[in-house]
């Protein structure tokens, strides 16, 4: 990262913080409160969230291209749009079908709007050079939760889950979008590009197939654990409060990890650090595994780690292996199966603990391990030739 790409870094890491934490990480505060005021069950809140992952997947490969020939620049600024336009319908939400179009919304909001769209807009500027870049902004968005479930829970407590989306909705109005439409950079020849755009052929080959497997299984254990870390170690012997304070420990994890990554990883190709990155889950699980629940603050550390890293490996691998041509379009095809992975991840861990308990880290391992075996089979330097 040079001291010219700063301002850009920090502008994007501010708007993908306000991104997350006003559509990722919302219903893990507001879905209770929602599902009491609609008198429906909270599963009607995670069914429509799981529907628009699913959603923003589907629309990851088009905006993709949408970057590729503008840049990041109007893409993000259309998220700000779409994400508060959801946001403020969501917080008038007084029926199903009103709150299946305010997750509708968010769903496409969050396809312009997150760590994909936002590595596509840093590959259109930067090229080759984009690695520092990405792994700036993840150094800054790492703390989405940690600054939007507090902000969340301040709103309902104190203004309610309503006004707290309009609040939430104001601010993608007042920063977000002026942020992403000032600092970002225009393309130039953005109009005769589009105009003269083809759409380009990029074959299903096999580094495209090991790294879309690679990051489909490994969301599948981030959207797992994100939805039932607490759980999980409570099957395992932990106790609620020892579980809480061992989830508290996984963002600091994520961006320590980060930290190391830009400082020393960094010289090496990302396939190392990813590789690395697969192996962590499942060595915190073997340590549960030996020593059950106490053990529950050491495996979030591990598993914070690498999930801080293969963030990171998202954006840069692709860049690395295929190189800036066609960049962001690749990316929404390699992280649409990862995002239908995350999205079906918490329903099928949640019944897989009702069966299992604590022994689910095994599939979860399993699973880590996979990603990390089809690594192994994809050569950096022979697929970027």
């Amino acid at each position: 990262m040079s001291a010219r790409q700063l301002p850009i870094i920090l502008a994007l890491g501010a708007t993908q913080t306000l991104a997350w934490a006003s559509s990722y990480y919302l219903p893990a505060i507001l879905a209770d409160p929602i599902a009491r005021d609609l008198g429906v069950s909270s599963n009607w809140i995670f069914a429509a969230f799981s529907a628009a992952l699913v959603i923003s997947a589907l629309l990851g490969p088009g905006i993709g291209r949408q970057i590729d020939l503008v840049g990041g620049r109007s893409v993000l600024s259309t998220s700000n749009l779409t994400i508060a336009g959801g946001l403020v319908l969501l917080g008038f939400a007084t029926s199903i079908p009103v709150l299946a179009a305010a997750w509708l919304l968010l769903g496409i909001g969050m396809g312009y709007g997150l760590y994909d769209a936002a590595f596509g807009a840093l590959g259109r500027i930067y090229g080759e050079a984009a690695r520092g870049p990405i792994t700036g902004i993840t150094l800054i968005a790492g703390f989405a939760s940690t600054v939007g479930w507090p902000l969340t829970a301040l709103g309902l407590a104190h203004i309610g889950w309503r006004d707290t989306c309009f609040a939430w909705a104001a601010a993608h109005i007042l920063i977000g979008l002026p942020i992403n439409w000032l600092m970002l950079p225009p393309v130039a020849g953005a109009k005769a590009a589009v105009a003269n755009a083809v759409k380009p052929h990029i074959p299903i080959d096999r580094p495209m197939i090991l790294m879309a497997f690679t990051f489909a299984t490994a969301w599948t254990v981030t959207g797992a654990m994100a939805a039932h870390f607490p759980r999980t170690l409570e099957a395992a012997g932990a106790t609620p409060v020892t579980a809480i304070a061992a989830g508290a420990l996984i963002g600091p994890a994520q961006v320590g990890a980060r930290i190391v990554e830009a400082a020393l990883l960094s010289r090496y190709h990302p396939l190392l650090s990813t590789r690395l990155a697969c192996l962590t889950h499942p060595i915190g699980a073997a340590i549960v595994g030996l020593w059950g629940g106490g053990a529950a603050s050491v495996f979030a550390v591990f598993h914070g780690a690498g999930n801080g890293v293969l963030t990171i490996s998202r954006g840069t691998l692709p860049l690395a292996i295929f190189g800036p041509r066609n960049y962001a379009y690749r990316l929404g095809i390699i992280g649409a199966p990862a995002r239908m992975a995350q999205a079906a991840a918490p329903l099928a861990f949640g019944l897989l603990i009702d069966e299992i308990g604590s022994r689910v880290l095994i599939v979860s391992s399993v699973l880590s391990l996979a990603a990390f075996v089809a690594l192994l089979l994809l050569d950096g330097k022979r697929a970027s030739e």
